[in-house]
């Protein structure tokens, strides 16, 4: 059961970072079409209970150590492997840009400071982490998921039970907010999609190092349900203040500072920390795509890397992720293809195998 947990805290920590956790995505993809949007986030919950189940599953059985060779595999096909290979790698990178400018949005939000401090303190740290093993990435991911969980229950209670207007009265308010599309069902495909190629480097990896595949299903089956319940939860707490809070880069922050200023001292760390968790994450598969691991081109090919981001990344956060995840969304959609058919081409693969060796 502790694998599975693990599994499952890793696997919401790596696709929790500055949009969600600072409720911009869930603002721009689901509440910004009111009523519609709540139906989006139960079938995106849906979604991603299959998709993470199925990612760290193929991850074991394909006994993962990069993402390239997983894919290849999975895909079944050359071309929609590269396809779906370069998905992944522009995944990686854009979504690791856009943690580095979330970055700098947190301190100047909550603290007044300028995005500057944010951007360098999370380019050092994030680097430095990257030196390190894959088993210890995970652990340090896992790790911090659990704050943030417990935050965002908190924050949905409360902004539930202090309503100042009913959901009727908020509806307008709500539909008149930007959204990354213009339907609340692709909305919330893309967003699954998005978030699917977002995680699936990193998911492979988590499964080439579970040797069983049963613990390793449980546990992305795990970890996109609860990922699926927070995406629910998130999405009510900003719908009912959505009023006061969606002129913020950081809706949720803005809604735990209305609760304590003390507690959005905490939550901006723990954001913080979501950011890293994410950043790390797509950093190091990134390298990994291309380099051996713990080798002095490895850290080279992460420094460059780092710095090429830090660059990039004063584009904006809220401009970021209008583009890139939008961008990723529908490239996507070549990977969930993927995942959903592999099953059956690798069953054929055993069978003809198994043919052979008799």
């Amino acid at each position: 059961m502790k694998k599975i947990l693990r599994i499952a805290s890793a696997f919401i920590g790596i696709i929790v970072g500055a949009g969600f956790a600072s409720g911009q995505e869930i603002l721009q993809y689901f509440t910004s079409f009111g009523y519609m949007g709540t139906i989006g986030t139960v079938i995106a919950t849906a979604l991603f209970a299959y998709m993470g189940m199925m990612l760290v599953k193929l991850g074991t059985r394909t006994k993962a150590t990069s993402h390239k060779e997983a894919v290849y595999r999975v895909s079944g096909n050359k071309y929609l492997g590269m396809i779906v290979d370069y998905v992944i790698i522009f995944t990686l990178f854009g979504v690791g840009v856009v943690m580095i400018a979330g970055a700098g949005s947190i301190p100047s939000q909550q603290f007044g400071l300028t995005p500057l401090v944010g951007i360098i303190f999370m380019s050092v740290i994030v680097i430095a982490t990257i030196m390190m093993n894959v088993d210890k990435v995970v652990n340090i991911i896992g790790s911090i998921t659990p704050f943030l969980i417990i935050t965002v229950l908190i924050i949905s209670v409360y902004s539930l039970l202090t309503m100042d207007q009913t959901f009727s009265q908020l509806n307008p308010v709500a539909v008149e907010q930007p959204s990354v599309l213009s339907n609340w069902f692709i909305s919330a495909i893309n967003y699954v999609s998005f978030n699917v190629a977002v995680g699936a480097s990193m998911a492979l990896l988590m499964g080439g190092s579970e040797k069983d595949e049963r613990v390793a299903s449980l546990g992305g089956l795990l970890g996109g349900l609860g990922l699926g319940i927070m995406i629910v939860l998130s999405h009510l707490a900003i719908f009912s203040k959505v009023d006061t809070v969606a002129a913020f880069d950081m809706p949720i922050l803005a809604l735990v500072d209305e609760l304590s200023p003390v507690l959005a001292t905490f939550y901006s760390i723990v954001l913080f920390g979501m950011v890293f968790n994410t950043a790390v994450s797509m950093f190091f598969s990134f390298a990994a795509r291309f380099t051996t691991v713990g080798t002095s081109k490895h850290k080279k090919f992460v420094l460059i890397t780092g710095l090429v981001a830090f660059g990039l990344s004063f584009v904006g956060f809220t401009e970021l992720v209008a583009f890139t995840y939008r961008l990723i969304g529908f490239m996507g959609l070549f990977l969930i293809f993927a995942i959903i058919t592999a099953p059956f081409r690798l069953k054929g693969e055993k069978r003809k195998e198994e043919r052979l060796s008799a």
